[in-house]
């Protein structure tokens, strides 16, 4: 089968320029800060499926975890379809003693599409060329370019690293001053010029957060000094093939202990429940549920389910202003030693976020590599006020108010916290046998 030419994507794939520009390149490195929303993976996966159908080089793609790397090959085989190129495809478990799930596309030639969710035993298991994208995100993102770049060596392998910045203490802001590499800047503002369709001001005023808008949007490396959990923190608690169950229903088979915390929201903010099952001194995260505008009642059925599951040891809410009745109903139904209803005070606030700073900080934690998890993590910012006492906001974006840093430090202390041994309660007196030698 004929290998396609750059020359005859334009008429199958349309491409604006500075795609065109990304994908026609030749260079051996190339380093990409792209504004979301701007078709960096789109553009990216492209241009990897053409260099390796002319060089017949296998093609590794490694993302942040396991929900992006299959957003990513997917874009790939739709690539290849409209392409026309004919293709295998294979969904299989990629590492023994690991839980990753390996994605592949065989094009004409043996020539490979590898899809992994990036970690540094993944990042030694090939050789070819490379694609890292998003890797401001990536957990280990140190391990993983110690492991990976000896690779490129063999064969004069190509690397495309492609991000949207998160910070200045990572492997991919590094990269920006690297003179090996070939460099290119897009802004949205600078995508829009070029043909993209969208309204700059609109994002901005929906987005709500100028600082996210600045690192998002406008690529900026912005200080973290302000964060109370920098990226590179929140970065080395993820875990790429962590994927946790969104519905209380999965959680039912789990055998570990469990540990919940309720964050409640109505209309403004999410209601986040957050999930820890606990492994020796580590914390899991199992279940993340998130429940948008959704009413009293069907909030209530899904706590109710959740507190009746037989491992769940320990629960703590949000008892503040909308969720003081949910909590109540839940108390009294459940009882006290496993809910604890809590209301939000400077004082508690700050003792929550230390505690899961700390576990941060010890890496005891395990959390999935979502980039809403890390958004929202990294919010929250800590001022001093003019009496010296430290305050903790965050700006409302995406729908959430650090909500699931909240429910995920609820649930960090109803891991902590020393409910006691669990109960045990006998459905009438015990009865015993006058029979035997007494």
């Amino acid at each position: 089968m004929c290998r396609p030419e750059p020359a005859r994507v334009e008429p199958i794939i349309p491409l604006l320029p500075y795609q065109r520009r990304d994908v026609e390149s030749a260079a051996r490195l190339r380093w990409s800060c792209w504004a979301r929303q701007t078709g960096k993976s789109f553009t990216k996966s492209l241009r990897r499926i053409l260099r390796g159908l002319r060089r017949r080089r296998n093609q590794i793609f490694l993302s942040a975890g396991e929900r992006q790397s299959r957003e990513l090959m997917a874009k790939a085989r739709q690539h290849c379809q409209a392409l026309k190129i004919a293709t295998d495809y294979y969904d299989r478990r990629g590492f023994r003693g690991l839980s990753v799930r390996q994605l592949e596309i065989v094009l004409p030639g043996g020539v490979r599409i590898i899809g992994l969710p990036a970690n540094p035993q993944t990042a030694r298991g090939f050789t070819g060329d490379v694609l890292l994208d998003e890797f401001a995100m990536h957990a280990e993102d140190r391990d993983i370019w110690a492991a990976m770049f000896p690779t490129l060596l063999r064969g004069d392998g190509e690397l495309d690293v492609a991000s949207t910045p998160k910070g200045c203490s990572n492997v991919f802001a590094q990269l920006r001053e690297n003179p090996h590499f070939e460099h290119s800047l897009l802004t949205l503002p600078d995508a829009i010029a070029q043909g993209l369709t969208v309204k700059a001001d609109e994002v901005r005023q929906a987005l709500g957060d100028d600082e996210l808008y600045r690192q998002e949007f406008l690529c900026e490396f912005l200080d973290e000094a302000t964060a109370f959990l920098t990226y590179e923190q929140i970065a080395a608690c993820t875990d790429p093939t962590l994927v946790p169950a969104d519905n209380v229903a999965d959680l039912a088979a789990e055998g570990r202990e469990l540990f919940a915390g309720v964050d409640i929201g109505r209309r403004r903010d999410l209601t986040v429940i957050w999930v820890f099952a606990r492994e020796g001194d580590t914390l899991t995260t199992v279940g993340l549920m998130e429940l948008a505008n959704a009413p009293f009642r069907a909030q209530a059925d899904v706590l109710n389910e959740l507190l009746s599951l037989r491992h769940l040891r320990r629960c703590c809410l949000d008892a503040g202003g909308v969720g003081m009745q949910l909590a109540e109903e839940a108390v009294e139904r459940f009882g006290g030693h496993r809910v604890e209803a809590l209301t939000f005070t400077p004082a508690l606030k700050s003792q929550l976020a230390l505690g899961l700073r700390i576990a941060v900080e010890s890496r005891r934690l395990r959390i999935p590599n979502d980039e809403r998890i890390r958004n929202d993590w990294h919010s929250l910012q800590r001022t001093v006020t003019a009496a010296g006492h430290l305050r903790l906001d965050a700006p409302r974006h995406e729908g959430s108010h650090a909500d699931r840093f909240w429910a995920a430090a609820l649930a960090l202390h109803a891991g902590e916290a020393n409910s006691g041994r669990p109960e045990m309660l006998a459905a009438k007196p015990l009865r015993f046998a006058r029979q035997g030698t007494w």
